[in-house]
């Protein structure tokens, strides 16, 4: 019997690393997961290529450069001509970059067209200091027309967060929500040693003004000087350069507070490990409308290996962990040391075990997209 020919699948991202959790290791993999896909995913370099036994995933990484460099915009060119060869029967980007070049190849190979929003660009660039307050207007104007002019030849847009379809008006009704819920680990993850009795806690992902990483750091100096036995780790990437110095200043001389990472990309099986080693996972996020209607992927993350919270209060984040009981809510405008410490010895935490923040759920979603959309591809070829 003839084996069937596998249907080609690119996933492209210009500054996403290619190994991106929820571009390689959710997306990709669950596609790669059922054998009847051919997948390709282009992006940035990663500091370390993952180990996977998965054939049918071909990593493209891009030669590196920074994210003020004029090489950012000519690699959507570099990724236009490669996959041009590659001829996919479904094109997946993630980010504004790549409608342009997503248009022409759409055009040139009748290939479908998803397109993962992952951030509402418009928000992002106008109330964070990503870029210089002078652009930033006119940049987020340029983004959303951007998107909206080409909205018309996207086949689905897929929507990592729910606050999404109400603050994004072009996605109308071609859109499914597939959250970036936390896929479970593949292996046993170490636990913290039971003999160490300090009180480890931990910031990850991304490190920014707009995350919270000073308020944490604020948070655990507090912490520290009314319980000696406090430890902080910081474990993820600073995108500016200005950030990164600026932690480095905050922490110099705190021995009891260690960073991994900073000016490098960190492995998610590094921070996995590092959350299953922790006491407590601090979420700081300031209020800023950027963020207001999205779940953090680290919540996710800690709700699913059970990393009691201290978390700034969120309603809409503080409600999700109420049922559990998760987290300690915390106003880190004026920080009550005591009462923190208090609830962090006495709180009974995970007396029930979340079961709403996994991928599988996901994953299945993704896939009958998936499906469906080539099916009707196909429907079209077999008309014409």
């Amino acid at each position: 019997m003839q084996e069937r020919k596998k249907r080609r699948i690119v996933i492209a991202s210009v500054l996403k690393p290619v190994d991106d959790t929820r571009m390689f290791e959710k997306i990709g993999k669950s596609l790669g997961e059922t054998a009847r896909f051919d997948i390709h995913i282009f992006g940035y370099p990663s500091g370390k290529i993952p180990q996977t036994s998965d054939s049918d995933i071909t990593q493209h990484a891009s030669q590196p450069f920074g994210r003020l460099n004029i090489k950012r915009l000519t690699q959507p060119l570099k990724i236009l001509k490669k996959i041009l060869r590659l001829k996919p029967e479904l094109l997946i980007i993630t980010t504004h970059e790549l409608l342009f070049i997503a248009f022409f190849i759409k055009l040139l190979t009748k290939c479908c067209l998803l397109y993962d929003v992952q951030e509402n660009y418009y928000r992002n660039i106008l109330y964070t200091n990503a870029y210089p307050s002078m652009v930033r207007p006119l940049l987020a104007v340029y983004v959303r027309i951007k998107e909206i002019i080409f909205s018309s030849w996207i086949d689905y847009f897929i929507v990592a967060e729910t606050g999404y379809t109400y603050e994004i008006t072009f996605l109308k009704n071609k859109s499914i929500i597939i959250e970036n819920k936390m896929k479970r680990p593949s292996g046993i993850l170490p636990k913290k040693n039971t003999a160490d009795q300090n009180i480890h806690l931990l910031f990850s992902g991304t490190l920014a003004e707009t995350t919270g990483i000073f308020s944490a750091i604020a948070l655990a100096k507090s912490l520290y000087i009314a319980e000696p036995r406090i430890r902080l780790t910081i474990i993820g990437y600073s995108p500016q350069a200005r950030i990164f110095n600026q932690i480095k200043k905050e922490i110099a001389g705190a021995d009891f507070i260690h960073l991994i990472g900073g000016d490098t990309l960190v492995q998610h099986s590094e921070i996995l490990k590092a959350i299953q080693q922790s006491d407590f996972g601090i979420i700081a996020y300031p209020p800023n409308k950027s963020t207001e209607n999205c779940i953090p992927t680290k919540l996710y993350e800690y709700l699913g290996c059970k990393l009691p919270i201290l978390m700034v209060n969120h309603p809409l984040w503080v409600k999700r962990c109420h049922l559990y009981p998760a987290c300690i809510p915390i106003d880190f405008n004026t920080l009550d040391v005591s009462s923190i410490l208090l609830q962090m010895s006495s709180t009974k935490f995970y007396i029930t075990a979340p079961e709403d923040v996994f991928w599988e759920e996901e994953a299945e979603k993704l896939v009958n997209l998936v499906d469906h959309i080539l099916l009707i591809r196909n429907d079209k070829k077999n008309v014409f």
